[in-house]
């Protein structure tokens, strides 16, 4: 549904060794960056970037905003999620695990990363 998605970083090689350790914990390879600072990660057809602000403003976070991946099974939720806090970020949210979602139950957990954007990684559950 969407090409890529890109957050804002006030400290690039901060927020890389974040989302190193991030997306390496449900196998993802470290990011690339590019001659303009920008870090980039592919993994399973999608791209995330990292940057500075172009418009040379502090990043900030999107209130109200979330950036969702997608986990096969509880144990990558788990690993992801502990990689982000062992990295900097930090929990928010319900603590890690099964809940009601709008599209059915799901195992989920939710991060905000050392630039406070927010993230969840989740994974369906069978219906109980």
């Amino acid at each position: 549904m969407y090409t890529h998605i890109m957050v804002g970083s006030n400290d690039p090689a901060r927020s890389k060794r974040f989302y190193d350790a991030l997306f390496g914990a449900i196998g993802g390879k470290p990011g690339m960056e590019d001659g303009r600072g920008r870090v980039f990660y592919r993994h399973s057809g999608a791209v995330f970037i990292v940057t500075r602000p172009i418009d040379g403003e502090p990043a900030t976070h999107a209130n109200g905003g979330t950036i969702g991946f997608r986990a096969v099974d509880p144990a990558q939720v788990d690993a992801w999620y502990a990689a982000g806090l062992a990295e900097g970020g930090s929990a928010t949210e319900e603590p890690v695990g099964p809940r009601k979602t709008g599209l059915g139950p799901a195992y989920t957990g939710y991060l905000r990363d050392p630039d406070g954007n927010k993230l969840c990684m989740a994974c369906p559950m069978p219906a109980a």
